[in-house]
């Protein structure tokens, strides 16, 4: 009997164990499920948070384009993509054509960046076909160029000290500077009259002189310097040639006048015509003009250089072309790529896109030509994703009105090579909005204090464009081409790019 009374009391005790853990158990799944409706709850309220932020933003864009004034009659391209995804949130006209001005630029870094890659540099070589005895050079002296845009000066002057340290006193030959490097093309095809004589318009060789650390190519810098009232101003040309020849009529005046001072080189020539008034209490005027066949202009530097070290020759000094047999005496390298594109895209250098072209066509096609170097160009930005059949490119500096890019397409690249190896030293080259070194902030210095923004700048006569980078008020990190086309006045450009962007770090 005691028996049957313990198995029922273990049955009862084993029933409320059973009825106590399905109870726990129940619990437990409801809790599981509650949470997992919480989390599917949670995501879909970020979710309809973030369209509700896409919409906002799009909302205010558009907006802001429709009720714009100064964009009635203009083109207004933006494209705007996750810089993680790509994902395109918002964009205006993102498939049509647009002058690209100096985002050209872009297109030209990235290419060389994959073509030369960061470490490239430029050569130029000091050579001889003939042989030294004593402190005599028998035979002629070659200066050849290979496209170094960042030759100043006091390289030219490098090159004669040097001479003089190996002995040589006299050459018995020609001095010949050879830029045959490249072809003898000098302005790229769309380049217009009116700006061939200013430095973003220089013409191209493959052996070139810089007048300072700006790197523009194939240019002096003209200064002008008030005197007394009535007077011709006072005017300096740096480097010092005999290259250029001044032409001043300009009139220094009174305290009130207004300046109007106009700085021109002939075509086919290099005399440089000053004209106009220059107030007495004027600042210095400084402009850089371009000069007419930048070898020569080199030529005339090395010159000078060699009767400054007392090198003499009793040949002629002219261009030509190395012969294939020389031994090389002097050997220059230029900053590597990845320091060259600091001048080039954060001061928009012209001279050094051009150069980069044709340095392309060089080394793949065996021709420094525009044509060769566009076709480069072109295949490179195929690999890197761009759809080269929606594109049109004249050059490698952006200068061309007639070269023209969808702004999806650029966003398209800028999202796309995030992940090659050479993108830190390109981000590296990108203005940084509101820095205000001239190496850092570039073109974008005075611009966008507030907001963290690193973008390529461009500007020709009736465009204004801005690319790049942005991190969001909210964190979140874009890319972003914003292309305006057909403005009356390209400057305003500038603040409608500032607007636009307000408007994405704000909403996004």
């Amino acid at each position: 009997m005691k028996k049957v009374m313990y198995m029922v009391g273990a049955i009862i005790i084993l029933s409320l164990i059973l009825i106590v853990a399905s109870i726990f158990l129940k619990s437990n799944s409801k809790e599981a499920k509650d949470s997992g409706e919480v989390n599917k709850m949670n995501s879909q309220s970020k979710t309809e948070f973030n369209v509700v932020e896409d919409n906002k933003l799009k909302q205010n864009l558009r907006d802001y384009i429709q009720n714009e004034p100064k964009l009635k009659g203009a083109l207004m391209g933006i494209s705007i993509r996750e810089s993680n995804t790509g994902e395109i949130l918002f964009d205006n006209m993102g498939d049509i054509r647009l002058r690209p001005a100096s985002n050209m630029k872009i297109l030209t870094a990235t290419a060389a960046l994959s073509v030369l890659g960061e470490n490239f540099t430029f050569p130029t070589m000091v050579q001889t076909d003939g042989k030294q005895r004593d402190d005599k050079l028998e035979g002629n002296l070659y200066l050849a160029g290979k496209g170094d845009p960042t030759l100043l000066p006091a390289d030219y002057d490098y090159f004669a000290q040097e001479l003089k340290a190996q002995g040589i006193e006299t050459i018995e030959g020609d001095i010949i500077a050879d830029d045959t490097w490249f072809d003898d093309v000098r302005l790229s095809p769309d380049m217009i009259w009116s700006d061939e004589h200013f430095y973003y318009g220089s013409q191209v060789s493959a052996l070139t002189v810089s007048p300072n650390e700006d790197y523009d190519t194939g240019t002096v810098i003209v200064e002008i310097i008030p005197t007394k009232e009535g007077e011709r101003p006072f005017v300096t040309v740096s480097p010092e040639t005999a290259y250029i020849i001044i032409e001043n009529t300009a009139i220094t005046g009174a305290k009130n006048d207004e300046e109007d001072l106009k700085v021109e080189r002939e075509h086919g020539g290099n005399t440089i015509t000053i004209q106009g008034v220059i107030p007495v209490d004027s600042a210095n005027q400084r402009e850089w003009m371009a000069v007419w066949e930048p070898t020569n202009y080199a030529l005339d530097l090395f010159q000078q250089a060699l009767k400054k070290y007392e090198i003499s020759w009793k040949g002629t000094v002219k261009t030509g072309q190395s012969p294939k047999q020389t031994t090389v005496l002097i050997t220059h390298e230029s900053m590597p790529l990845s320091e060259l594109l600091i001048p080039f895209m954060k001061l928009s250098n012209n001279g050094i896109g051009e150069i980069l072209v044709k340095e392309m066509g060089k080394r793949v096609r065996g021709e420094g030509s525009w044509e060769k170097g566009i076709e480069v160009l072109e295949e490179e930005l195929q690999k890197l994703g761009v759809n080269i059949d929606t594109i049109l490119i004249r050059d490698g500096s952006g200068i061309s009105h007639v070269s023209s890019i969808p702004p999806n397409e650029l966003s398209n690249l800028l999202f796309t090579i995030q992940n090659k190896e050479w993108f830190p030293e390109f981000l590296n080259s990108m203005p940084v909005a509101g820095k205000e070194d001239r190496m850092i902030g570039g073109t974008l210095r005075n611009r966008m204090h507030d907001h963290s923004v690193q973008a390529k700048t461009g500007t020709i006569n009736g465009v204004s464009t801005l690319s790049g980078f942005l991190e969001t008020n909210n964190g979140n990190k874009l890319v972003f081409s914003i292309m305006v086309n057909n403005l009356l006045d390209e400057d305003d450009g500038k603040l409608i790019e500032d607007k636009i962007i307000e408007i994405i770090v704000n909403d996004r």
